[in-house]
């Protein structure tokens, strides 16, 4: 019985680790969101390669992450709702790396885009956007924190504003492309920009949807409306 007692909590351990782990990713990803963002505004070359030297701590914490999380179901074979928290881990992480890869062509494209005229009004629209998907994924974190099927739930909603904002923006930048070619390279680059801000939101979903699985036993029924009626192709790489 002792035995068995201590097994269980070097389990409980080894599970308080790895989600330790994905917070701390979390965190380096929401402060990636934000400085992108912010080294675009400001035209901050700077601080935009900040953002893309701190793409490798979160890859490397994804990379320990998972393999923390395989050596857990190696060893402990949990299963029902300690299967699933590991299983969620390794999602989570997934998401969080795709984030920060996000964030790192965001810098990488405010490099181009600081050789370039500047387009008045079009990076504060994308700092706006950028830190409603900052604050969606802070919630989305809480949420899976404290087990909290609610707050995913809303999370997962507030993407839709994302998908709008996105819409908008698109939109936008044709109108400035056909009022003068000149404003066709540097909108390519905002549009680009503005696509993987929305596809952040939609990793935040994604997560939200994780934390559903792993409270309900079940993933959401319904399909999250989509607020994106542009173009299906998404420019993944930087």
């Amino acid at each position: 019985m002792e035995n068995q007692t201590h097994i269980l909590r070097a389990f409980d351990r080894d599970l308080e680790g790895i989600q330790a782990s994905i917070m701390k990713m979390g965190g380096l990803v929401e402060a990636a969101i934000s400085d992108a963002a912010k080294a675009l505004e400001t035209r901050d070359a700077e601080l935009a390669q900040k953002v893309r030297a701190g793409d490798k701590p979160i890859d490397a914490l994804e990379h320990a992450v998972n393999e923390d999380a395989a050596r857990i179901l190696a060893l402990r074979q949990p299963i029902a709702g300690d299967l699933r928290t590991v299983l969620t881990v390794f999602r989570l992480s997934g998401a969080l790396e795709r984030m920060g890869d996000y964030a790192k062509n965001i810098a990488k494209r405010t490099g181009v885009l600081m050789e370039m005229d500047e387009i008045e009004g079009t990076t504060k629209s994308l700092r706006r956007m950028a830190r409603l998907v900052e604050l969606m994924l802070k919630d989305a974190l809480d949420a899976y924190i404290q087990r909290d099927v609610d707050l995913a739930h809303d999370v997962r909603d507030r993407d839709l504003e994302v998908d709008q904002m996105y819409s908008g923006l698109f939109r936008e930048y044709l109108t400035f492309m056909m009022e003068d070619p000149r404003n066709i390279t540097p909108c390519m680059h905002l549009h680009f920009i503005a696509k993987n801000i929305e596809r952040m939101g939609d990793h935040v979903t994604s997560i939200c949807e994780q934390v559903i699985y792993l409270v309900d036993g079940a993933y959401p029924d319904e399909d999250r409306e989509k607020g994106d009626a542009t173009a299906t192709g998404a420019p993944d790489a930087g």
